[in-house]
C-alpha cells in the first residue's frame, strides 16, 4: 500500500512549538511506516519523518512573513495531485481546498476533517460528500448534513510525555492566547481558588492577550511563559496540578486535554463539544460550566488518581490506537 500524507504548511510537521493539524499528519505517518506502510508525507522541507519526503516550501508560511499563504498552499497541494497516480491512496489532513482536486483524480482521499473553521466552508464538504472518505475527530464534530467514514481520535507519541505521579502545586493554561480557549477565565479560576497559574500558549489574539491576559501577568501567580516547544510541554503538564481548559466553543477535539491526561495531570475543562468524551467526569478530571464550579473542582483534584488519567490517556488516545483505525479505514477503502 503506497499512501500520500497530505500535511499543513503553516508549520513544520512535526511543529516546534505549536501546530496541532501538523502533529496528528506526523504521528499517523509514523505510526504506518512502523507497521510497514510505504508513506510519502507531504510536508514543509524542514520536517522530520522515517517516511519519504516531498515539499514545495522549506519552512512553513506561519515562520515566513514574506511568504504568502495561499500561493505556497496552492503549489503544495498541486505538488502532491499531480503524482497522484502514484498512490493507492491519499489523506488530506488540509482542510476543504484538495477536495476541488478530487473529481479529477482516480485516488481515494480520505479526509480528516480536524473542525469547521466556519459553515461558509460546508459548500465544498457537501459537494464531493458522495465521492470522499470523511473522518471525524470526535463524535460531537459530526455535521448533520455529511456522511463519515469513521470517527478516529487523535492518538498521541506516549514516549513524549513522561508520566508524573506527584505533581506540583500550580495550574496549567496550554493552547492559543485567544478568547475562546478560556486563557482569561483560567486566570480568574487560579485567583479565587488561590493558586499559581502558568499559561503557555501561542498568542492568536494579540488584542485580547494585551487586554485580558497581560494585565494580569506578574511572574509570581500568573507567569507567562510563551509558545512551549516539546520538553518543555512535557515538563509543564506533567508537573501540573491539573490542566484548566475553560473553552467558550464546541472544540472538535482538545490535544492539550489529551497530553495532559498522558502525563497524569487531571483536565478541569468547560463542559462543551468533544469534551465529554475526552474528560472521564470524576476519574480523569471534570466537566463544568461556570467559573465557580471549576473553583469548586480544584478543592476536589485530589480525589482524581493521576495514574487513571494516564492509562486512560493510553487506551483511548495512543497513536498505535489512531495508526490502526485509519489503517483499518484504508483498507476497507481499498477493497471497495
Amino acid at each position: 500500500m503506497k499512501v500520500a500524507m497530505l500535511a499543513p504548511i503553516a508549520w513544520r510537521t512535526p511543529p516546534e512549538k505549536y501546530g496541532p493539524w501538523e502533529q496528528v499528519a506526523s504521528n499517523l505517518t509514523e505510526g504506518l511506516v512502523e507497521k510497514g506502510i510505504d508513506v510519502t508525507l507531504f510536508a514543509t522541507g524542514n520536517s522530520i519523518t522515517k517516511g519519504k519526503l516531498e515539499s514545495v516550501t522549506q519552512t512553513g508560511y506561519a515562520e515566513d512573513p514574506n511568504t504568502d499563504p495561499k500561493v505556497w498552499e496552492c503549489l503544495h497541494i498541486s505538488h502532491l495531485m499531480e503524482q497522484s497516480q502514484q498512490f493507492d491512496l491519499i489523506h488530506n489532513h488540509f482542510d476543504f481546498l484538495p477536495l476541488t482536486y478530487s473529481g479529477l483524480i482516480k485516488t481515494p482521499m480520505v479526509t480528516t476533517i480536524h473542525g469547521f473553521s466556519s459553515s461558509k466552508i460546508l459548500p465544498v464538504y457537501k459537494k464531493y460528500n458522495k465521492n470522499g472518505f470523511y473522518v471525524s475527530i470526535s463524535e460531537s464534530d459530526r455535521h448533520p448534513s455529511l456522511d463519515y467514514s469513521a470517527t478516529v481520535y487523535n492518538g498521541l507519541n506516549s514516549n513524549e510525555f513522561t508520566f508524573q505521579k506527584v505533581p506540583k502545586e500550580y495550574l496549567l493554561y496550554f493552547g492559543r492566547i485567544h478568547p475562546e480557549k478560556g486563557a482569561h477565565e483560567s486566570i480568574m479560576i487560579a485567583k479565587k481558588s488561590g493558586r499559581k497559574l502558568i499559561i503557555s500558549g501561542l498568542i492568536q489574539d494579540q488584542e485580547y492577550f494585551d487586554s485580558k491576559v497581560k494585565p494580569f501577568i506578574n511572574n509570581d501567580d500568573i507567569v507567562f511563559v510563551g509558545n512551549s516547544g516539546p520538553e518543555q510541554r512535557d515538563r509543564l503538564m506533567g508537573e501540573a496540578f491539573a490542566l484548566l481548559h475553560p473553552i467558550s466553543f464546541e472544540e472538535p477535539f482538545g490535544l492539550s486535554v489529551a497530553e495532559a491526561m498522558m502525563c497524569g495531570t487531571p483536565v478541569i475543562a468547560f463542559n462543551l463539544g468533544s469534551m465529554p468524551e475526552l474528560i472521564k467526569h470524576g476519574k480523569t478530571g471534570f466537566l463544568v460550566n461556570t467559573i465557580e464550579e471549576a473553583v469548586m473542582a480544584v478543592d476536589s483534584l485530589n480525589t482524581i488518581d493521576r495514574e487513571a488519567c494516564r492509562d486512560w490517556a493510553l487506551s483511548a488516545f495512543s497513536m498505535e490506537k489512531m495508526t490502526s483505525a485509519y489503517l483499518s479505514l484504508y483498507e476497507d477503502i481499498l477493497k471497495e
